[in-house]
Order: C-alpha cells, then sequence, then structure tokens
C-alpha cells in the first residue's frame, strides 16, 4: 500500500476530469453490474508510464466529441478490493497497471494494456483511445 497522501494527486488527475473513483467492490459492482451503455475503467497505478502517457492520454482522449457514458477509475496498489473487482469484469484480459478498459453491455469491447502504453506518447493512448470511442461509443 502506498502512503494515500502520497498518491492523491495521481487520483486528482483523473477524478478532476470527471471520472468517479471506485474505491470499494460494491461501488466497481454498482458501476459495471449495470451492463448497458459504455464505460470506461481507468486502473491507475503510481508508476511512470501511468503518469507520463496513461493519465496525459486519458485526459487528451476526453476532449473527443465521442466518449463513453460512464468514466471511472480504480487504483491499483491502493484501493486492492476495487482494482480485483474490476479486473474480474475484464474477462480474458490479464491483470495490467496501468490499464484502461473500454465496456459495452457489460464486455470489455477494447483494452489498452501496460505494453501498449509503455514507451508511447499520451497524443499515440488517445489516439488508441478515440478510435475505441468512435467505434463504440458514437
Amino acid at each position: 500500500m502506498y502512503n494515500p497522501a502520497l498518491v492523491q494527486p495521481m487520483r486528482e488527475e483523473l477524478t478532476r476530469l470527471g471520472i468517479q473513483e471506485l474505491t470499494t467492490a460494491a461501488s466497481v459492482d454498482e458501476v459495471l453490474g449495470d451492463a448497458t451503455g459504455t464505460v470506461l475503467v481507468v486502473v491507475n497505478s503510481v508508476c511512470g508510464c501511468a503518469a507520463g502517457a496513461a493519465r496525459p492520454g486519458v485526459a487528451l482522449a476526453l476532449q473527443h466529441s465521442s466518449r463513453p457514458q460512464k468514466l471511472t477509475t480504480v487504483f491499483a496498489g491502493q484501493d486492492k478490493e476495487a482494482t480485483e473487482r474490476a479486473r474480474s469484469y475484464f474477462v480474458g484480459y490479464p491483470p495490467s497497471s496501468p490499464s484502461v478498459a473500454l465496456l459495452k453491455d457489460g464486455e470489455v469491447v477494447h483494452m489498452v494494456h501496460r505494453h501498449d502504453i509503455e514507451g508511447k506518447s499520451p497524443e499515440q493512448i488517445a489516439a488508441q483511445l478515440t478510435q475505441a470511442f468512435d467505434t463504440y461509443c458514437g
């Protein structure tokens, strides 16, 4: 577990964008258990690729005209129960931190894993996400 005071700014990078933080298994089930529409789930992390590419890439992608109906995040290494529960909805995908999942009607339709984030720019991450938004959220 990381010191909550140290990770707070990392949480706020996403919550100030209007992304709902899910900190318990129950809160994850409340959002992801409703299998209608589109939901973005950002698995946040303290690692460098989260800071340098994932969070900024998500921020850029959310400026796009087409967006998921619900925007959520869990924090790996901080909110263990919520993160594990969110990952249980990512059927067929191994755990990855950071990562970004786009679900439509309860099924993952697009996944950006850590290996898709490492070494990429925020603009490249945003391009991946906005392409998925255009395909599944339009």
